[in-house]
């Protein structure tokens, strides 16, 4: 089978968003797997309004140019790690609002979770997860969570280490969800394609 092709998806907007030390690290981890694919999709890139259409693209096409290019980007991928920012006990409106922007794409793919804040954003990745299952997605039972001693060690409200200094605490869980993301990103990319093979006929 060809490789996973997944999408590292950064859900902070904020000028001063700690996210791209995890997403980087994330990507690097992904990246030593011969079998996975990765790129980043960055919510600063995509611009997307606020949803307004008429319901979900799962009934009716979306009619915002911005919002079809975020659908069209989605659709090119086997999974996603989502890197995630705990606000509130929620994960972060720039993310839930990017979610929102489509549903077809996200069906039957693996989602994997690198979760931080004071937590471990472990709040906002169960929300995800009850997120992922509304989407028809596979969520990854394990996920990455920086909080506590360690997300001081690597935050720049603390002492901006590099990630490696908290690998110890971290790598394990790492593996694990990159683990699961292949083996359930497999499952769901075959059964895709059986999927289309027997609509073909």
């Amino acid at each position: 089978m060809s490789k996973l092709k997944i999408g590292v998806i950064i859900s902070s907007t904020r000028d001063t968003r700690f996210a791209d030390k995890p997403a980087q690290w994330i990507v690097e981890k992904a990246k030593e797997r011969p079998e996975l694919d990765v790129e980043v999709l960055d919510l600063r890139d995509f611009d997307l309004p606020f949803f307004n259409e008429v319901a979900s693209n799962a009934w009716v096409p979306t009619q915002d140019p911005k919002a079809v290019a975020w659908q069209e980007k989605l659709a090119e991928f086997d999974g996603f790690i989502f890197v995630v920012a705990e606000y509130n006990r929620a994960i972060t409106g720039a993310l839930k609002n990017a979610i929102d922007q489509a549903y077809v794409e996200w069906n039957k793919k693996v989602g994997g979770i690198v979760a931080y804040g004071s937590m471990g954003g472990a709040r906002a990745a169960e929300n995800l997860r009850t997120i992922m299952i509304e989407l028809q997605m596979v969520p990854t039972r394990s996920a990455v969570h920086i909080g506590g001693g360690e997300f001081m060690k690597v935050s720049p409200l603390g002492e901006n280490a590099e990630m490696s200094a908290i690998e110890g605490a971290i790598a394990n869980s790492a593996k694990d969800m990159l683990d699961q993301l292949t083996w359930w990103g497999n499952a769901a990319k075959a059964a895709r394609q059986n999927d289309l093979a027997q609509a073909a006929e």
